[in-house]
């Protein structure tokens, strides 16, 4: 396994935490739901993941920031699917806090990456 600097940031820990309470979650859901919803919250789960560790390897701000677009934006995928399958009693209003309280601060978290890199002293041409 490499050792690259995105496994140290905060964020990314968080995304792997997230990652791993959606598959626990996802385990107990009806056998309907594996190429649906099921399938659409894992593949959130890990373009979280994916796009965090990809934009912290990127050269440019612009892509930088692209990517860590992408990652919040799965983030709000999740969090509608939650509501969904709250709505479906896959998962009770315990279960949705739980998740929901990785998902709020990693959702900070990137929202405060990308600010970060809209600032002036940060030039997104670089």
């Amino acid at each position: 396994m490499l050792k690259l600097s995105h496994k140290n940031l905060d964020v990314y820990r968080f995304s792997i935490q997230l990652l791993e309470e959606i598959y626990k979650t996802t385990k107990s859901f009806p056998k309907e739901e594996q190429y649906t919803l099921v399938n659409q919250l894992r593949r959130a789960a890990i373009s979280v993941c994916s796009n965090i560790a990809e934009g912290a390897s990127r050269l440019s701000k612009r892509e930088k920031k692209r990517f860590y677009e992408i990652a919040r934006g799965s983030l709000v995928e999740i969090d509608t699917q939650l509501e969904i399958s709250l709505i479906l009693n896959y998962i009770d209003k315990e279960k949705q806090l739980l998740i929901h309280a990785i998902l709020e601060p990693l959702f900070k978290m990137l929202s405060k990456m990308i600010l970060n890199l809209n600032t002036p002293a940060n030039n997104l041409n670089s």
